[in-house]
């Protein structure tokens, strides 16, 4: 049965923002489609299964295990993304748990038949590698930011560039529909949780930003971008 086509549903930049609407159907028809609920495990570190998930709807949070056993927030992704794309194409084991932050729908499709379309749709070969070098590149920025910046900095770009990737206008402001705790937020910052908490408490006093039950808004985007030492308009995708 073919999957309804909704324009402009997903982000932009998202695989399914940037396909073309044949392109998109034939990706969409891939596979089965799941329900999840909230703290469903989608994949898990270390399991050598090579399915892949394309999120149609909600938002999932990517964690591995670092060396300490701590339990580390790798990324963020929502409807339009795949994950498990990595493990799929490469043979290689699960390098990182993917978890869901509430309901969500999705589309399974075992390696064989991804790789299957991809040879016969360039453009889902062009664009998925494309989303998988800006995942790196984004690495790499958090990593510079480390060395470069202030965690309250740190937190501005992540918050910006969450923003600029999932956020939803709103009349009160930008809206990113994944509720982030401060320990996952700490980890995707490298900050200690305590210095995570006066930061967020700072940014509500200075008006730029507003937390409620799986929201984060943010009041004063273009402030918060001067904030994030981020020229307005230029924000990149995660």
């Amino acid at each position: 049965m073919a999957v309804p086509i909704r324009p402009g549903e997903w982000p932009a930049r998202s695989l399914l923002g940037v396909l073309s609407p044949p392109a998109r159907r034939d990706l969409l028809e891939l596979g089965t489609e799941v329900r999840c609920d909230a703290g469903a495990v989608l994949l898990r570190e270390g399991d050598d299964e090579q399915h892949v998930y394309l999120l149609v709807s909600g938002f999932t949070k990517v964690t591995a295990t670092v060396e300490n056993g701590e339990t580390s927030l790798l990324a963020v992704r929502a409807g339009g993304d795949t994950v498990g794309e990595m493990a799929s194409m490469s043979g290689a084991p699960r390098s990182a748990t993917v978890t869901a932050c509430g309901p969500l729908t999705a589309r399974v499709s075992q390696a064989a038949d991804l790789r299957e379309l991809l040879k016969h749709r360039p453009e889902i070969a062009m664009a998925l590698t494309g989303m998988v070098a800006d995942r790196l590149r984004w690495a790499n920025r958090r990593r510079l930011d480390f060395r470069g910046y202030p965690a309250k900095v740190r937190l501005a770009r992540l918050l910006v560039e969450l923003a600029g990737s999932y956020g939803s206008s709103r009349a009160d402001g930008v809206v990113i529909g994944c509720q982030l705790t401060q320990p996952e937020l700490a980890t995707m910052v490298g900050a200690a949780e305590t210095t995570i908490h006066k930061v967020l408490r700072d940014l509500r006093d200075e008006g730029l930003l507003e937390t409620g039950y799986r929201s984060t808004t943010i009041r004063n985007l273009p402030e918060l971008e001067r904030l994030a030492d981020l020229a307005h308009g230029r924000r990149r995708p995660t």
